[in-house]
């Protein structure tokens, strides 16, 4: 893992790799699970699912899944897979269709504290341990099938589909302005809070280094905060459970802690369960 960047090369991607591609001049990444063969498995917004801000960031961020070409792709594109794309927005693409023009960079985990803080960017790495490889791709292609919940650009986007599809761990609790697993979401938020906290202590000093410094503080202390290896709100869920009973995968975040059993259950830990 290199300290500014997490460029690869194809020849280097294993089944299992959580592999990503920066879109429109860095702003956001597009995320999915490298499953063999020259193959990815990712989450792109399905019809009707997309649940944005309501605000300018959704323009924004609106490169989040891949640039749509007005050549079909001779290798992956189906009408099988445009109808499960629609339908419940998970999808296999071509490792070209998928990076669409871009970079090819992978996802890394189980980091060393001090290396997750010198990487300034989010999205890029976590402090969680990942699953063996067999069990990463074996929820991907399940998800595939069967779907990944509703598409929301802060809750539940492609980043947090890759990171469940490694860890198999979701967050139990998301509010009004709850976040999922997403670093580069909680890295979007982030700064404006680090901009905002770091506001008082003007009365303190007028020094714009020392505010500087102390802005990037909380900056940093937000995104280890945030991380899904650090975080209290998380539990292990099978992939089955996520998605037995549910339609289109629309599954209600606050019944997410009713479908882990004890024994599924890791550290961190939620006791309270969630009401509907």
């Amino acid at each position: 893992m290199g300290l500014l960047s997490n460029r690869t090369g194809k020849e280097t991607l294993k089944a299992g790799d959580h592999v990503y591609s920066w879109r429109a001049a860095w702003v956001y990444a597009h995320h999915g699970i490298y499953v063999g063969d020259d193959k990815v498995i990712h989450f792109t917004r399905g019809r009707d699912q997309e649940v944005g801000t309501g605000t300018v960031i959704d323009f924004l961020l609106v490169s989040s899944g891949p640039t749509r070409s007005t050549t079909p792709c001779l290798v992956c594109s189906s009408n099988d897979a445009t109808a499960a794309m629609e339908a419940n927005g998970v999808t296999s693409s071509c490792l070209s269709c998928f990076l669409a023009g871009g970079a090819l960079y992978r996802f890394e985990y189980a980091v060393n504290p001090a290396l997750f803080l010198a990487k300034a960017r989010g999205g890029t790495c976590t402090l969680a341990s990942t699953d063996p490889a067999e069990l990463v791709v074996r929820r991907a292609n399940y998800l595939l099938s069967n779907g990944f919940r509703c598409y929301s650009l802060f809750k539940n986007n492609c980043e947090d589909f890759a990171i469940y599809c490694k860890t198999g761990l979701l967050v139990a609790e998301q509010g009004s302005v709850g976040l999922g697993q997403s670093g580069q979401a909680v890295s979007i938020i982030g700064g404006p809070l680090a901009a905002v906290v770091s506001t008082p202590f003007r009365l303190v000093t007028t020094n714009i280094y020392g505010m500087a410094v102390m802005a990037v503080g909380v900056y940093c202390v937000s995104r280890y905060a945030g991380d899904i290896g650090n975080r209290r709100d998380v539990l292990k869920v099978e992939v089955e459970d996520l998605t037995a009973g549910l339609a289109s995968s629309r599954i209600r975040p606050a019944n997410i802690s009713q479908l882990a059993t004890p024994g599924q259950v890791q550290d961190p830990v939620v006791t309270t369960p969630v009401a509907a």
